[in-house]
C-alpha cells in the first residue's frame, strides 16, 4: 500500500539525514492535525474541521519546507502554494466556514447525509468513519498531494526551467478559472436567497435551481475540474525537479481526482433529486473536461 510505505518511513532510510528530518517533521505535523481534528469534531459534532484546514496545511509543509531546504524552485512552489490558500480560506470564509469559534462554522450538508445514511447511523460507525476517512485520509490526502515539494527539496541543486515556467504558468491559470467558477456560484446562490430581489445575473438557472451559466454551462463542476488540474500542474515541478515523468508524489494528484470523482457523484446524486432538470443537464455538459466542440 502507498500509504502504509509512506508511514513507515523505511522508504526514507537512502536519504541523507536532515531530508529525513523533514518528512518526519511533516508526518509530526500531520499525526497532531488528524487527533485534533478528530477530537473536536467528536466533541461538537461539526465534522468541518478538515475542511477548515483543507487550505491551510500545505501551506504549513511548504514554509517548513523552505526553511530546511531553501532553493528557487522551493520558494515558487510555496509562493503558489500560498496564493491557492489565500484564495480558497476567503472562499471558504465567505461561505461560512470559519468562525470567531475555531471549531464551528457551517458545516458540510454532505456529512449529515452521511449520517444519516444506514451503513453509517449511529455514533460508534460514524466515530470510525470520522477517525479513518475525515480526520485521517483526508489529512494524509492533503499531505500527498503536497509531496511534490518535497522532491523539489530533493534535488536543490537542479535550476528552474521550462518545465518549472509550464507548471506556474498552469497553476496560475487554473486558480484563476476556479475562482471565476467560484464566484459564479456565490453570485447564483445569493441571488437565490433573494429571490425577485433586483435583477438577477443567472436568471435562467434560478428558473432551475441550479447553476447552469457561466462557466456552468461548459463544465458541471468547473472549480473541481480547475482544483485538480492546479495540483496536477504542481506535480510537474517534481518532474523538473527529478527529471522522471513517474515518480512517488504522483500518488497526491491521482488520489485526489479519485476523491473528485466520488464527491462529484454524491454531490449530483443529490441534485438530481432536488431538480427536475439536472438530469438534462448531465447529458448535455461535460462534468471536468468541457468539449471542444459544443452540441449543436
Amino acid at each position: 500500500m502507498i500509504s502504509s510505505g509512506f508511514l513507515s518511513l523505511s522508504w526514507l532510510s537512502g536519504f541523507d539525514v536532515h531530508f529525513q528530518g523533514l518528512v518526519s517533521s511533516w508526518m509530526t505535523i500531520m499525526a497532531g492535525v488528524v487527533l485534533l481534528c478528530f477530537i473536536v469534531s467528536e466533541i461538537t459534532r461539526n465534522y468541518s474541521q478538515v475542511d477548515k484546514l483543507w487550505s491551510l496545511m500545505p501551506l504549513v509543509y511548504g514554509w517548513v519546507t523552505v526553511v530546511a531546504f531553501p532553493s528557487p524552485r522551493v520558494y515558487l512552489m510555496a509562493a503558489l502554494v500560498t496564493l491557492w490558500g489565500i484564495r480558497l480560506s476567503h472562499n471558504f470564509y465567505r461561505k461560512g466556514g470559519y468562525s470567531i469559534i475555531p471549531w464551528e462554522g457551517e458545516e458540510d450538508y454532505r456529512w449529515q447525509i452521511l449520517r444519516d445514511t444506514p451503513a453509517l447511523k449511529g455514533r460508534i460507525r460514524f466515530g470510525l468513519f470520522n477517525l479513518l476517512f475525515i480526520s485521517f485520509y483526508q489529512n494524509l490526502l492533503i499531505l500527498f498531494f503536497s509531496t511534490p515539494i518535497l522532491m523539489a527539496a530533493l534535488y536543490p541543486d537542479v535550476p528552474l526551467g521550462a518545465t518549472d515556467l509550464i507548471a506556474a504558468v498552469l497553476m496560475l491559470l487554473f486558480l484563476v478559472t476556479e475562482t471565476i467558477a467560484d464566484n459564479q456560484q456565490f453570485r447564483f446562490q445569493r441571488e437565490k436567497r433573494r429571490h425577485n430581489e433586483g435583477t438577477p445575473v443567472f436568471a435562467n438557472s434560478l428558473e432551475k435551481g441550479f447553476l447552469a451559466e457561466g462557466l456552468w454551462k461548459y463544465a458541471r463542476h468547473p472549480n473541481f475540474a480547475s482544483e485538480q488540474a492546479i495540483w496536477i500542474s504542481f506535480y510537474l515541478f517534481s518532474v523538473a525537479a527529478s527529471g522522471k515523468w513517474i515518480n512517488f508524489t504522483l500518488a497526491g494528484p491521482v488520489l485526489l481526482v479519485l476523491l473528485f470523482i466520488g464527491s462529484s457523484v454524491m454531490t449530483e446524486k443529490i441534485s438530481s433529486s432536488k431538480y427536475p432538470d439536472y438530469s438534462s443537464y448531465q447529458k448535455e455538459v461535460p462534468k471536468f473536461i468541457p468539449r471542444i466542440f459544443r452540441r449543436k
